[in-house]
């Protein structure tokens, strides 16, 4: 396969609603994960590690964040022709914003006629996982079909928030259900469905044709898996990817065929806990097939104090550079960079943002604590917290407390 027939989109657009208050002020890609990266750095790491070097990143909602990081980290050999740009709304036809994802390639149609491919990758942007997009790629040339859509079985209790596929043959697509109430499991395996990863090769004719049809019809949502996709479907066109499998360099065989969709703050916190442990569940430790980002420049973690009572601890837990563990515990937990943890602090299962301070003999349980938060000495948060002092929290269905950025911590 020539990767210079070949352009990457991806779709970067979405509004987050299910990550608030995580997105209340930045795009949902551009929220941070796993300490150091940024969800859209795991679609960009597959498709660069694919060997794929001319990527267009749709952008909408409170791009600027993320505009900021794809800018700064994202810079391809300008020798080679290679490049990442994110591309806004431009409203080349008329003054709108993009009405759905199948509607952003629409109005970004002059990025393909620029470039001229014979297919386009459509990949979205919020999805933990690896991939090697050339094996999907060169099976979508060898079939001839329209649309490959990649595809993996996931318990049907989570088909609310995904796309599900109906296949009689495990190859065709017969039919595409958007986020479906009560959706096909698969045969044989009534408690599993097959589910759209969201990432997508299309025939360049057969995208352009199925997205000005879409155009068209007043009646459609101009969405991708709710429109475009069952139309292809309708016509025979569309075929399926099996990601099981793909196979990347340096995956282990627990991680192997591991996505994530982190669309939701409980998702969010259950894809951090499977980085932490002594054999992860997801290994960011490949160096065979990096997640690649750029860190700020800070300096390496420091553990302090050896004295009894004042060691500090991280067990099954993630420290980005330059944190300070001052004395403090913390368990199954992920730091980003700049994260201070004082003396008698207690952490476990949590996710602290870039600059979070925990103050002295704090204790934090289930909790994702965002940019620049405060946690005075001594205040209890997560499983543990009183539900007076969390008055104004947001807390997941699942019990997480999640404070967002700027929000200030209850103390008597």
């Amino acid at each position: 396969m020539a990767q210079r027939r070949v352009l990457g989109m991806v779709l970067a657009g979405g509004e987050g609603k299910r990550l608030w208050p995580l997105t209340a002020d930045r795009a949902k890609p551009a929220v941070p994960f796993g300490g150091i990266y940024r969800l859209i750095d795991f679609v960009l790491s597959n498709l660069v590690n694919s060997e794929l070097g001319r990527l267009v990143v749709l952008t909408q909602y409170k791009s600027h964040s993320l505009n900021r990081h794809i800018s700064i980290n994202w810079r391809m050999s300008s020798l080679l022709g290679d490049y990442v740009t994110p591309v806004p709304a431009q409203q080349r036809l008329g003054p709108k914003w993009f009405a759905g994802s199948a509607d952003a390639i629409y109005q970004s149609l002059n990025l393909i006629y620029d470039e001229n491919p014979a297919y386009v990758v459509v990949f979205g942007a919020d999805h933990v996982y690896r991939m090697d997009a050339r094996q999907m790629i060169e099976q979508h040339i060898g079939s001839g079909a329209g649309v490959t859509v990649a595809a993996l079985p996931m318990p049907r209790e989570q088909s609310a928030s995904l796309g599900v596929i109906r296949s009689d043959d495990g190859r065709m697509v017969d039919e595409f259900l958007e986020k479906p109430a009560d959706p096909p499991g698969i045969p044989g395996d009534p408690d599993h469905v097959l589910a759209s990863m969201g990432n997508y090769v299309f025939t360049t004719a057969a995208l352009l044709d199925a997205v000005r049809r879409d155009a068209r019809n007043e009646d459609s949502n101009h969405d991708l898996g709710g429109d475009v996709i069952p139309a292809l479907v309708a016509a025979g066109e569309a075929q399926i990817y099996d990601f099981t499998t793909n196979t990347v360099p340096g995956a282990t065989e627990r991680d192997a065929g591991y996505w994530r969709d982190v669309g939701s703050i409980d998702a969010y916190h259950d894809a951090h806990m499977d980085l932490v442990s002594t054999r992860p569940v997801f290994d960011l430790y490949n160096s065979s097939w990096p997640i690649l980002s750029t860190s700020p420049s800070l300096p390496p973690a420091k553990f302090v104090h050896g004295e009894p009572g004042r060691t500090g601890s991280a067990i099954e837990s993630l420290v980005s550079p330059g944190c300070i563990v001052s004395g403090g515990t913390v368990r199954r937990s992920v730091l980003s960079p700049a994260v201070k943890v004082h003396s008698r602090s207690e952490i476990e299962e949590c996710v602290l943002m870039h600059g979070v301070d925990v103050g002295r003999g704090a204790v934090l349980r289930r909790a994702i604590i965002d940019k620049g938060v405060s946690v005075p000495p001594g205040v209890v948060i997560g499983l543990d917290h009183d539900a007076d002092r969390a008055r104004g929290f947001h807390v997941s269905p699942e019990g997480i407390v999640v404070l967002g950025k700027g929000q200030v911590v209850p103390t008597d």
